[in-house]
């Protein structure tokens, strides 16, 4: 499974299967019914274009990437969630919250915006800021943990979808 180009390839046949993407997405989470479906084509076409607008030229994807990183983002997300829940439902939640700086190793730009907006998906640490020199500001539920550690793991992962181990930003 290797990259494929996305932004240099706007011929009919890939927008059409990206717009059925979206619009499949939109069924999931609305739901089939009629009324909505004229939004969800309206909303899908304009998915498409955003698409072809915002993507960086030369941008690429990678399956296995994508693939990797769903499967790490939902073990770590049922992981977090018990955590959190764990603490919530203690009688003295063993908490030590705060903030923890780090650096970010994935590029300015839309790529940094999009793994912090993954992260903050997570329970447990929650990308705050990131400064131009690309120091990110995490806010975490337990500073003895490793968050430094585990953002750079993750953007490793998010990393491999854009069809690099590491990008230095």
């Amino acid at each position: 499974m290797g990259t494929m180009a996305v932004a240099e390839d706007t011929r009919f046949p890939t927008l059409l299967v990206r717009g059925l993407c979206l619009l499949l997405l939109w069924v999931i989470l609305i739901g089939p019914a009629p009324k909505n479906l004229l939004v969800g084509l309206v909303a899908s076409a304009a998915g498409v274009w955003a698409s072809t607008k915002l993507w960086p030229a030369g941008g690429t994807l990678s399956l296995a990437g994508f693939i990797g990183f769903l499967l790490r983002f939902l073990a770590q997300s049922i992981v977090a969630g018990l955590d959190v829940a764990r603490r919530a439902f203690a009688r003295e939640p063993d908490l030590r919250p705060g903030f923890v700086t780090c650096r970010s190793s994935v590029p300015a730009g839309l790529a940094r915006d999009s793994a912090c907006a993954v992260m903050s998906l997570q329970p447990g640490k929650l990308p705050v800021s990131a400064a131009a020199d690309g120091t990110l500001l995490i806010h975490c539920l337990d500073l003895r943990e490793a968050v430094a550690e585990q953002v750079a793991a993750d953007e490793m992962a998010f990393c491999r979808i854009l069809g690099s181990e590491r990008r230095d930003g």
